[in-house]
């Protein structure tokens, strides 16, 4: 299975929406498409939603830890929300929620980021 990669401007917040699979296959386009959103200025945080992300590697890992400190280095913050169990096993085998909050949905994750509508 591929990934989508959907993202959305809202205020001063990107939301990024990954839907399938993300591994060493399509890794290097989740990084190039955030990144290039990221470094456009328009957005000071990233709330990455997984709710429909299926499958992540270390790889995903990786993405992922590079686009937080790539927005923390702006003085932004990065959250993930609705993490299925074994994307949530993962973040935290590999300790990433000791740096990454994760929320139940966007709507908290705007909320915790201070970011209403």
């Amino acid at each position: 299975m591929s990934l989508e990669i959907e993202m959305e401007h809202h205020r001063n917040t990107l939301i990024v929406r990954l839907k399938g699979e993300l591994d060493h296959h399509s890794a290097e386009s989740v990084k190039v498409k955030m990144e290039d959103a990221i470094l456009r200025g328009y957005s000071d945080h990233v709330i990455l939603s997984l709710k429909d992300l299926t499958f992540m590697d270390s790889s995903g890992l990786g993405v992922i830890l590079g686009r937080y400190k790539l927005v923390t280095g702006k003085g932004g913050k990065m959250v993930v929300c609705d993490a299925s169990p074994s994307v949530y096993r993962l973040f935290e085998m590999s300790g990433l929620f000791k740096i990454v909050t994760c929320y139940a949905n966007e709507r908290l994750a705007l909320t915790g980021l201070e970011v209403v509508s």
